[in-house]
């Protein structure tokens, strides 16, 4: 039997508030974050690859709104800008031109999952060499980046971030004074690197793109009808620009483009199992993506139909939230045989609801984000489907809006299992205790956020999601276990604090 006291000072109207995690912490209530979007293109021929990053970059953005930046590589001579902001407020058209042309460009998108939103963060990170120049761009996020940065202070270095890309940076920089090429180096920097990353790469004559042996974040390939190549975090980039999708930067792989040609490094291939993140096809990425051979508009489709065969129930209409619950919804209508139909409409004006830095501020933003359609939902036993519930204020709200709405019952399901584990690879979920999963039962949460049902996806089910289920995924965030070791110093702002305590040791 549940109980009845409830908490009266907190909004989630917690039933066991000795155990809520979100009681007195709700103002840093915020969804799942995305981790970041790449993109390079390597032409042949002097062009405008500002541009071409521009568009690529404008369709990533969905990946990363704190802030983006572009280096333009014009044979060797490397111009940039970054800034804190979306890619339409970072590159008006006249800061667009000023970049200039060139042979080779590196775009980035960031939601920083390590180190603050400060200006200094931003990518692509430049760094000036003995034997030249690099632009690097990065998504996801090292395991062992608090032990190497140790190491390297240790030995002299002087950290301008607090990223652990100007780690990966400055390992790759000490590999290239004692290896022959920039190709090398990145070999031997992957050596002694650990957790996820997409590379982007520009050296002063090549271009360079290489993934973790695992996987973890996705990186595809394409060329222009020019023969120029481009690499990008997801293929609806390249169509953004017109490329052509070629195939996946295998998990492991060192793909180099210079005067030469494309070539293959796959040294680092087949050691270890595969595991891409499975929030890829459930979240994070666009639904007119392909990512390693499957389609993410397909891969919601399917959860939205084993979460009809898990959680059947009686109901008059199936609603997704937009966006990402939209394609699952579907496909639960489509499984189970209730109608679908578009409960809210969304204004496609305003980001993401977990952009804003505090709680009132987001909780405007439901109202002014959503809003249903009335005609759609009024007397109607709802099933209402959503991609996943961290402390469960969100969903809250949005739920309070179908009642309002006058909804007769609402029955919710996630196309996601309940997050109960913190995710070391780019995922920005780093405290276990404040999941609402980790302190409340399915009932309990069902009782918190005021739907008349829940049921989640099984763990079993998630993984079916793309088509080559053989390659395997991380579920780590599920409780599926941790493909890799994972850091004794894990937090977000882990370097912040760093530099915290030595201002207090030196003040």
């Amino acid at each position: 039997m549940m109980q009845t006291n409830a908490c009266s000072s907190c909004p989630l109207h917690c039933t066991a508030p000795s155990a809520c995690a979100a009681r007195g912490q709700i103002a840093e209530e915020r969804h799942i974050h995305e981790e970041c979007g790449v993109f390079g293109v390597y032409s042949q021929a002097t062009a405008d690859v500002a541009s071409l990053a521009y568009y690529a970059l404008y369709a990533l953005q969905h990946r990363g709104q704190e802030s983006a930046g572009i280096a333009v590589n014009d044979d060797g001579v490397f111009t940039s800008y970054r800034d804190v902001g979306l890619v339409s407020e970072v590159f008006p058209q006249e800061r667009l031109r000023a970049l200039g042309t060139g042979n080779i460009a590196v775009g980035h998108v960031r939601y920083g999952t390590t180190g603050s939103d400060n200006k200094r963060n931003v990518q692509p990170i430049l760094v000036n060499h003995y034997k030249g120049r690099m632009a690097l761009a990065h998504n996801g996020n090292l395991t062992n980046s608090h032990e190497l940065r140790s190491e390297l202070e240790s030995r002299g270095s002087i950290f301008q971030t607090t990223t652990d890309s100007e780690v990966i940076a400055y390992i790759i920089v000490q590999e290239r004074l004692r290896t022959p090429s920039i190709e090398e180096a990145v070999a031997a920097a992957m050596d002694r690197i650990e957790g996820a990353y997409s590379l982007v790469i520009s050296s002063p004559t090549k271009l360079i793109a290489a993934r973790d042996p695992h996987g973890f974040r996705p990186l595809c390939m394409g060329r222009l009808k020019d023969g120029s190549v481009v690499f990008a975090s997801e293929s609806c980039a390249l169509d953004a620009v017109g490329a052509r999708f070629e195939r996946d930067i295998r998990p492991g792989e060192i793909v180099v483009v210079d005067r030469s040609g494309v070539k293959s490094d796959t040294r680092h291939c087949n050691k270890v199992p595969k595991r891409l993140c499975v929030f890829e096809f459930i979240y994070f990425a666009r639904p007119d993506s392909v990512i390693d051979g499957s389609s993410v508009h397909v891969a919601r489709q399917r959860a939205g139909a084993f979460l009809a065969l898990e959680h059947p129930v009686q109901a008059d209409i199936v609603v997704g939230v937009p966006d990402s619950g939209l394609d699952a919804a579907l496909g639960y209508a489509r499984q189970s045989g209730i109608p679908y139909g578009m409960g809210f409409i969304k204004n496609k004006y305003i980001g993401r609801t977990f952009i804003s830095p505090t709680q009132s501020m987001r909780e405007n933003e439901v109202n002014i984000k959503l809003n249903p359609i009335r005609s759609v939902v009024e007397g109607k036993r709802v099933v209402l489907i959503d991609d996943s519930i961290v402390r469960g204020t969100t969903c809250r709200r949005t739920i309070d809006l179908l009642r309002r709405a006058g909804a007769k019952e609402i029955h919710m399901r996630v196309s996601a299992p309940p997050f109960v584990a913190a995710c070391y690879y780019g995922t920005d979920i780093d405290d276990p205790s404040k999941l609402i999963a980790n302190n409340h039962s399915v009932e309990e949460i069902a009782k918190i956020i005021g739907v008349d049902s829940l049921g989640y996806l099984s763990l079993q089910d998630v993984v079916k999601l793309a088509d080559n289920t053989e390659d395997g995924f991380c579920t780590a965030c599920f409780g599926g276990g941790y493909p890799t070791s994972i850091p004794k110093d894990g937090g977000k702002d882990r370097f912040e604090c760093k530099i915290s305590e030595k201002e207090k040791q030196h003040a």
